[in-house]
């Protein structure tokens, strides 16, 4: 019975489903290389949608401009760090929990392609916008995370300080790693979290 209740409540996508899933998957990575290897900027629609395989309407009817492109590929990240929060030990004190989930998904998810992305936004002044943005959804979520994993009011203070430390430490760890690239953003993180700790107590 519990097998049936599972196979329903996850039904296997459909042949449509699957093929905007791959049409969105092959835009997406076919943009973020050209990007990378061409610049943002000399890039135009035209040449993704061709290296895609697809039509220019097609791509816009997945993608409403090439900075979707790009932060599509980091669309996930604050809700991926919302739940590794909400899976730490509601005992944690609110910094470590933070930390720990922090530093478990850096480990997970430090590839080259993410520092490739990261690499080029840092160097693209149009997609800066976009990248402090998505870092200003990371902090709200983050508090509520943080407020709802303590049982305390969404608009917590603590849980407000702790993920705007912790978002802060985020940007300072990422730019380390484009300037260290032999360099883990989680030893920096480390060090960031301990130093943190220090002016505070």
């Amino acid at each position: 019975m519990q097998e049936v209740q599972d196979n329903n409540s996850s039904p296997t996508p459909g042949l449509r489903e699957r093929k905007r899933a791959e049409t969105h998957a092959r835009i997406q990575s076919e943009g973020i290389r050209l990007f990378v290897d061409k610049g943002f900027e000399a890039t135009t629609l035209d040449e993704v949608a061709a290296a895609a395989d697809v039509s220019r309407r097609t791509l816009l009817n997945y993608f409403g401009s090439k900075e979707e492109i790009v932060f599509s590929a980091k669309a996930e990240i604050p809700q991926l760090i919302a739940d590794a929060v909400a899976a730490r030990p509601a005992d944690e004190p609110l910094l470590d929990m933070v930390e720990n989930a922090l530093l478990d998904l850096a480990q997970r998810h430090q590839t080259e392609q993410a520092r490739a992305i990261t690499v080029l936004i840092g160097a693209t002044p149009s997609l800066q916008a976009g990248d402090q943005a998505k870092y200003e959804r990371i902090e709200r979520l983050l508090a509520q995370t943080l407020a709802a994993k303590k049982g305390l009011p969404e608009d917590d203070v603590s849980c407000r300080i702790v993920a705007g430390a912790a978002v802060s430490i985020l940007k300072l760890s990422t730019a380390e790693w484009l300037k260290h690239p032999g360099r883990s953003p989680e030893a920096f993180g480390r060090e960031a979290f301990a130093a943190l700790r220090r002016i505070a107590g």
